[in-house]
């Protein structure tokens, strides 16, 4: 069997904890068709309510992340069409995934694809790959974030110039300006990513996913709130039972066995 004759979204669990879809529509450089994203949702909305998954790695596979939207079913539509394909509900379980997610990037994240990749939680790129928002050289703009993840990731004068020039910029670029977590060699990426996967998903799940809300919460809140949630969120976890192996742990010298309570 092809890539072309399984679904546009493919499921794997290569590691303990670990789930890595990866996105499978190598005919068309990975586009994201309304049924790639709907499929994309779907799994984001199971895997994130399932206690096995510690981590989510998502990938494009080693050539292409994804190269944007499919224009094929946009350039035809009009202004209520789009409205009515309501994306942010398609890509809130995404966007609200509780579980750490980490996007693999070789070769291009354009347009849709650099939106999707901005929704991780870390960016493992090749020093091939590269991020784009074109939308501006086809008369439109990024709606699904590039305007928005995009300026909080890079700043504004980054963003402005990605945005209005439509030109890409390089995965060093993108390194030294904070969009990406981990630059590596392009053959390096799937294995980095999943060691790093790996990592996370050993971690107690509840601490975790305290942290991943935490941080997002406290982005857009001033200093004192985005504290006051942090010293909320700490506390908590000292009624976990992970806290008690892992304090236990530390003091008798072994490895601790978390258990995700």
């Amino acid at each position: 069997m092809s890539d072309t004759d399984l679904p546009p979204v493919l499921l794997e669990f290569p590691a303990p904890g670990v789930a890595l879809l990866r996105l499978n529509r190598p005919q068309a450089t990975n586009a994201l068709s309304l049924e790639l994203q709907a499929l994309l949702s779907r799994h984001f909305s199971e895997l994130g309510s399932d206690p096995a998954v510690r981590c989510i790695l998502l990938t494009g596979g080693d050539k292409v992340f994804a190269a944007g939207g499919d224009i094929t079913s946009m350039a035809g539509v009009g202004p209520i069409e789009i409205v009515q394909r309501h994306t942010e509900r398609v890509w809130a379980p995404i966007q609200h995934c509780p579980k750490p997610v980490i996007a693999a990037v070789c070769g291009y994240a354009y347009g849709g694809g650099c939106e999707l990749a901005m929704h991780a939680d870390l960016i493992v790129a090749g020093r091939g790959a590269k991020f784009c928002q074109p939308e501006i050289r086809i008369g439109i703009m990024p709606g699904i974030g590039g305007t928005q993840r995009l300026v909080r990731a890079v700043g504004k004068v980054k963003a402005m110039r990605m945005a209005l020039t439509g030109q890409p910029i390089t995965a060093e670029e993108a390194w030294v300006a904070g969009l990406v977590s981990d630059l590596v060699d392009d053959e390096r990426v799937q294995d980095h990513a999943l060691e790093l996967a790996k990592v996370i998903a050993a971690m107690p799940a509840l601490a975790a996913e305290q942290i991943k809300e935490v941080i997002l919460a406290g982005m857009d809140a001033p200093l004192e709130t985005g504290l006051a949630l942090e010293r909320k969120a700490n506390a908590l976890l000292f009624a976990s039972q992970d806290q008690k192996e892992g304090m236990q742990a530390f003091i008798e010298k072994r490895v601790a066995r978390f258990e995700g309570r």
